[in-house]
């Protein structure tokens, strides 16, 4: 069964309460209290919550708050298998925007499923449509009061022969960080922090950061280690473009527990 963008709309909006209960308090802050800001995350598979039946599957998105301290919120809106296009078409970015206030943060990563040119519904060309869309994100949160942040994708798993690192994302990458220049939007360059720790890591390493089972290779996707590598890169460079301040972010440097990865049922 299809369902219309308003189908699609109104749903997601009704789970809205559900997702995101933990960081908005349904009664408002003692007066002269700071409101808690939140930061909000568009993206795919990559970032996505992941539930019990993925397990050890997991999206950065899920070890991100591990690095952000009391008073910043995520609301996780990334969901598995979405490009910048489909997001938008399915409703997904209006949800974001109905609940989004000035002062909180938009957090954009999409290109790993924009790059399939064999699927309408998600394609999107890096020079044009995919800039097109992603406008969309960042003249919405700035109507709003809140700050976009643009994120290139965190990279695959991919060596050559000789061992090195590989870049897959094409021209995506490029094309956002001259999106980021011309809109003069942060931007977080985890395509090319990820591929350095990758190459770092190595071959045989990286397989430990991504989810590798007895039953599945996958190269794209994280296990813990994996998500929570990804979210400290995402939490350093959120201090580094001066997004977050150093009372914003925690543990850094400290080695964040596997054991801290929950996956509820869906």
């Amino acid at each position: 069964m299809s369902l219309t963008r308003r189908q699609v709309t109104s749903a997601a909006l009704a789970a809205v309460p559900l997702a995101v209960a933990a960081t908005a308090p349904a009664t408002a802050a003692p007066k002269g209290a700071r409101r808690v800001r939140t930061l909000y995350i568009a993206g795919d598979s990559t970032a996505a919550q992941k539930y019990a039946d993925a397990a050890p599957e997991t999206g950065w998105g899920m070890a991100f708050p591990f690095f952000l301290r009391e008073g910043l919120e995520v609301a996780n809106h990334a969901v598995n298998g979405r490009s910048s296009k489909s997001f938008v078409d399915e409703g997904r970015l209006d949800v974001i925007l109905e609940a989004i206030r000035p002062g909180d943060f938009l957090l954009i990563q999409f290109g790993h499923n924009d790059e399939k040119s064999a699927d309408p519904t998600r394609y999107t060309e890096p020079w044009t449509t995919y800039q097109d869309y992603l406008r969309q994100y960042v003249d919405g949160a700035r109507a709003r009061g809140a700050r976009p942040v643009l994120a290139t994708s965190v990279e695959r798993r991919k060596f050559d022969a000789d061992g090195n690192a590989l870049p897959t994302h094409g021209d995506y990458p490029a094309s956002m960080r001259a999106l980021a220049e011309d809109e003069h939007v942060a931007l977080l360059d985890i395509q090319a922090l990820s591929l350095a720790l990758w190459q770092k890591l190595g071959v045989e390493e990286t397989k430990k950061y991504f989810n590798w089972t007895e039953t599945e290779q996958d190269n794209t996707h994280f296990n813990p280690p994996g998500a929570i590598a990804v979210a400290r890169l995402v939490a350093a460079e959120l201090l580094h473009r001066r997004v977050l301040t150093p009372r914003d972010v925690r543990r850094l440097d400290e080695v964040i527990p596997e054991s801290w990865i929950t996956w509820p049922t869906a």
